[in-house]
């Protein structure tokens, strides 16, 4: 046995001695993006415990090492770090690439509510994760109003769209997880269909600066982005419930994500909401309920290098509107007016019944991306959209259960981005996209068609350049250009047809002729060119000012061309034109922005001149077989927007601050020479917050929100014949709402559980004082006042 083991022994020395142990290995490390060699950067051997560092040309050397595999560790400031296994055999030589480029890889880390980024020149906001999950329970136009300069439009409480600098709808692009949302946001009372639950910061961009999203954004683009994905093996998440008095509702919001180390990753998230009739100070809101629930799956693989990631959404929401609001004729509104409180109040109910709609969006994207080494980034996407929107109207006998407008959207998109960023400082990209959308408005809900069958096809192209001049100097550029095609088939009266003088003017598109009706097959191109020029100047630490440029062109969407009937839920009969013309813009954009330790004032001001603004407004009453209605038609006109936003975040001790958020806005009808319509009152809200970490990460904080009386209005009065009295009435419905003053109050703390978990506690209430207002952009102003105080208790369980 000891024979054995000595000629083991021997054996074992000859082969070790017999080994190469005088190999080296050497190489240079260099830059992904454009081949700059990396200095500094830390090469680790943990097996031998050895180091090197690359010298001043990138350049790294290891001696002594005996022939074989090594896992080393390659790291270096700003870079993400990488473990290689690189096999020794000789002297060998292995040349490494690291990302260093921060941005790609971090969050940026950042204090206060809202950040401004002067990275180019466009107005640009960004709202993070913590003032999202504050408006868990809410819509994405209640989170966005926290940015001056930006309002909402809202039927009742719980359909918010956004108005960004006094554009809404069409001309406000929204983004979500890099899809483009296609949703009939030509409705006025049709919200974003979107769970702000989803996204972990929002970022608004004002004006149309934002070319690669598409070039009609007219009033701005919202871009909602997911949580990033970083490389390491993780299971994290969170959970939201939100309770409340009034609406006596709940929320309830959840996700979770994994990552591996290795890049592959998968989140999921789901959110319900359910709320009963709303209430204001002094009477019950009768059918004001929401029923809403949503959920999303993320998955993908990611490396710095390459990637793809599919990403699915769902949501549907069940719309409560106020019953008061279904007027039945002219009187019914003149009453409405006239009364100080809604026709129809109701003991509560967590009823949903009519008038009422029923939006169910889906979204499903598939992405793709790949690096190239000192080139840069390739991006090729794929998503589609189902949008069905049901509106139901107050009817009787067999059609009672049915909805008056049933319409089906779909939509396919593919579009490409080349990002060249292989030059130090400067960046340039181009892109393309193309759509086909489907319009389907079903024939059989025993109502005319407000919008009709139509295809349409979108093409576009881009390209864009951010150029540093030097530390201080930034310039930015873009052109775009976007082809749009219709392809409608609609019914009209014959008479509206003739009245409008159709007949001689698009006499060509009619290819059926049935007495009573004219089946039409209206088919439309637009031309667009967009463009984007804009400068970004530090002038020194504290400092600094940006001004932009923008030309867009916004071709007129279905409602604009098409509409012709009663518009239910609106309570008014809606005329298209088919004349209408594409809208040019030319914005120009001047901000300030100082920014020291103690003191944040950023001041934005931007004059927009709108060609051929499209705009509707009441133009006289027509008689139905259901009674007389407004009418309400699209026009056109020279248009003029200007405007500041200001705001400022002051720290004025270690525990207190001082926000305010500002903003006046004054919008003209140029060839009339009056006011717009439908333009956001000047309004200011200031706040006083104090913090302390000591008690569990207290925060408090009151706010003043003051809207003043919107005195510039154009006087859209009209009169009509009341049957009943025999009278012809004033119908007063320009008048604006007065002057209203609320106060909120907000304030949470913080429970470390463990060294992973923790549970937030926040109470909150809006509209302290429990005033009594109505605000000029709420279209149920006619009947009803606004939400009264609201007291809403949020729990946070991070882990």
């Amino acid at each position: 046995m000891k024979f054995f083991v000595t000629l083991c022994a021997i054996c074992f020395s000859a082969v070790v001695m017999a080994q190469n142990c005088n190999s080296k290995l050497s190489g240079t490390i260099d830059d992904f993006h454009d081949g700059s060699k990396i200095i500094g950067a830390s090469l680790y051997i943990e097996s031998l415990d050895v180091y090197a560092v690359t010298d001043l040309n990138g350049d790294f050397k290891f001696s002594k090492l005996c022939d074989g595999n090594y896992n080393i560790k390659v790291s270096h400031i700003a870079c993400e770090t990488k473990i290689l296994n690189i096999e020794v055999k000789g002297n060998t030589v292995y040349n490494i690439t690291l990302e260093h480029h921060v941005e790609e890889l971090e969050l940026v880390n950042v204090k206060g509510s809202a950040i401004k980024t002067q990275t180019h020149s466009s107005q640009e906001t960004v709202l993070k994760s913590k003032d999202l999950e504050t408006y868990s329970s809410g819509s994405l136009g209640d989170a966005l109003k926290q940015i001056s300069g930006v309002n909402s439009l809202n039927t009742g409480n719980t359909i918010v769209k956004p108005v960004i600098n006094g554009l809404h709808s069409s001309r406000i692009i929204v983004m979500t997880n890099g899809v483009r949302l296609q949703d009939q946001e030509w409705g006025i009372e049709h919200a974003p269909n979107i769970d702000i639950n989803s996204a972990e910061t929002i970022s608004v961009i004002k004006g149309s600066g934002a070319l690669a999203f598409g070039g009609d954004a007219l009033g701005g683009v919202v871009v909602m982005s997911p949580q990033r994905v970083f490389l390491k093996d993780s299971l994290f998440g969170k959970t939201i419930a939100t309770t409340q008095n009034n609406g006596r509702g709940f929320s309830l919001s959840s996700k979770l994500t994994k990552t591996y180390t290795e890049g592959w990753y998968v989140s999921g998230q789901g959110t319900l909401k359910k709320y009963g009739d709303f209430k204001a100070p002094n009477y019950s809101l009768t059918n004001t309920g929401l029923n809403s629930n949503g959920f999303s799956i993320h998955a993908g693989f990611k490396t710095f290098e390459q990637g793809f990631n599919v990403f699915y959404s769902y949501l549907n929401n069940e719309i409560a509107i106020l019953r008061s609001s279904h007027i039945g004729n002219i009187e019914d509104l003149v009453n409405a007016i006239n009364s100080q409180q809604p026709s129809i109040v109701e003991d509560f109910s967590y009823d949903i019944n009519a008038p009422r709609q029923d939006v169910t969006h889906q979204i499903f994207k598939a992405e793709f991306y790949k690096r190239f080494k000192k080139f840069g980034r390739l991006e090729i996407q794929y998503d589609f959209q189902n949008n069905q929107r049901f509106e139901y109207d107050i009817r009787v006998g067999d059609d009672r259960d049915k909805a008056a407008i049933d319409l089906k959207l779909k939509t396919h998109s593919i579009k490409t981005a080349l990002k060249l960023d292989s030059n130090h400082g400067n960046t340039y990209e181009i892109g393309l996209s193309a759509n086909y959308q489907n319009n389907f408005a079903n024939p059989n809900t025993g109502v005319r068609r407000l919008i009709p069958d139509y295809d349409k096809y979108d093409f576009g192209i881009y390209a864009i350049t951010d150029i540093t001049i030097n530390d201080n100097l930034r310039l930015d550029f873009g052109v775009r250009y976007d082809f749009n095609y219709y392809d409608a088939q609609k019914f009209y009266l014959t008479s509206r047809w003739e009245e409008r003088g159709y007949d001689v003017d698009f006499a060509d598109l009619v290819i059926d002729d049935l007495g009573t009706q004219l089946l039409v097959n209206p088919k439309f191109k637009y031309h667009n060119i967009s463009a984007s020029a804009g400068t970004t100047y530090k002038i020194n630490d504290e400092h600094s000012i940006l001004f932009n440029y923008s030309l867009s062109n916004r071709a007129p969407n279905p409602s604009e061309l098409f509409s012709d009937g009663l518009h239910h839920s609106a309570a008014r009969i809606e005329l298209g034109d088919l004349r209408i013309d594409q809208e040019t813009s030319n914005r120009f954009a001047l901000s300030y922005l100082f920014s020291s330790e103690k003191l944040i004032v950023n001041i934005e001001t931007f004059y927009n001149h709108i060609t051929d603004f499209i705009y509707i407004e009441p133009t006289g009453t027509e008689q139905t077989l259901r009674g007389a209605f407004p009418v309400w038609s699209y026009k056109q006109t020279n248009a003029s927007l200007i405007g500041l936003d200001f705001s400022l975040d002051y720290n004025i001790s270690k525990d207190w601050s001082f926000k305010n958020r500002s903003s006046v806005l004054r919008g003209r009808n140029l060839e009339l020479n009056r006011p717009l319509i439908d333009m956001p009152s000047n309004k200011t809200v200031n706040s006083f917050q104090y913090s302390n970490k000591k008690w569990l990460n207290f925060n408090a904080s009151i706010e003043s929100e003051l809207v003043l009386r919107q005195n510039d209005f154009p006087n859209n009065n009209f009169e009509a014949f009341i049957p009943t009295t025999n009278e012809t009435v004033l119908v007063d419905i320009s008048t604006p709402p007065p002057t209203y003053h609320l106060l909120h109050f907000n304030s949470d703390i913080t429970f470390a559980l463990n060294h992973k978990t923790n549970l937030n506690v926040g109470l909150s209430v809006q509209n302290v004082l429990n005033t009594s207002y109505r605000n000029y952009l709420n279209r149920l102003r006619y009947f009803a006042d606004d939400l009264g105080r609201n007291i809403m208790l949020q729990l946070k369980l991070n882990y």
